[in-house]
């Protein structure tokens, strides 16, 4: 048994049943080649092992590392000691698994974008407000600078709720798991870094309308251009809606 670290937000996964629905959810998942994040004791693995796929599984803790060596020996060079937010993603098509720690879950999702050429997909558990902001449409309370950049790029879906009781040590929150599939066509008609400074400018101020968020970049000139969008509030506006603001802001 390995122990948990709090310095890493470990929980280990111990309800087998969740932990097979996990895995069981790459079923819809076209290319297999699959990496699996902080395997911890290899819950997921167990399953994983048995699926028809390519699996390579990243872990940072040294004492799941032997465990899981001992656990999986025929793992071999598919066991990745390393962090993957350091770790360097391979350039052949991949889709991310794991039961992530939550101090580090949206970091994993943002790299995830970095790399969405590469990245077709995600299947991960998140802290439960986490997993809900990520898929939440527009004009929802949870929906925010996470929810944009992610749908921007991957359509997503809200899977299932997991209990702290399915956990060692219980953590005070639940636990929410969801699917990320790379939409077909992943490339935004508009200047990209300005994208990005746009919703981040935006929801900084989430309470305020567009008009007075963005004021520093209204002109004479672009103002009529803008039409709607200076008399919503930002969690009302799309990825779709948000490009377009980029186009007429910076055209």
């Amino acid at each position: 048994m390995v122990k948990a670290k709090k310095s890493l937000g470990q929980h280990f996964l111990t309800d087998l049943s969740a932990a097979e629905r996990i895995v069981n959810a790459l079923d819809e998942v076209e290319d297999k080649c699959v990496l699996e994040i902080g395997p911890g004791e290899g819950v997921l693995t167990q399953y994983l092992v048995q699926k028809d796929i390519d699996l390579s599984v990243i872990e940072l803790d040294r004492e799941s590392i032997s465990h899981l060596n001992a656990r999986f020996p025929y793992l071999g060079e598919k066991l990745i000691h390393a962090d993957f937010l350091k770790w360097t993603i391979p350039t052949e098509q991949i889709t991310l698994i794991g039961n992530f720690p939550y101090n580090i879950s949206s970091q994993i999702v943002f790299k995830m974008i970095e790399h969405r050429q590469t990245v077709k997909g995600l299947i991960g558990m998140f802290q439960k407000e986490v997993a809900e902001r990520i898929v939440s449409p527009p004009g929802s309370r949870a929906y925010g600078i996470l929810s944009v950049f992610t749908q921007a790029y991957y359509e997503g879906e809200y899977l299932f709720t997991i209990e702290p009781e399915a956990f060692r040590p219980p953590p005070k929150v639940r636990s929410g798991v969801i699917r990320l599939r790379r939409k077909e066509d992943i490339s935004i008609d508009c200047d990209e870094k300005a994208f990005v400074g746009i919703v981040k400018l935006a929801f900084n101020q989430r309470r305020k309308m567009m008009r007075n968020s963005l004021k520093s970049m209204i002109t004479e000139e672009n103002e009529p251009t803008l039409g709607k969008y200076l008399t919503q509030r930002p969690e009302q506006l799309s990825p779709s809606d948000f490009m377009e603001l980029t186009r007429l802001l910076k055209p």
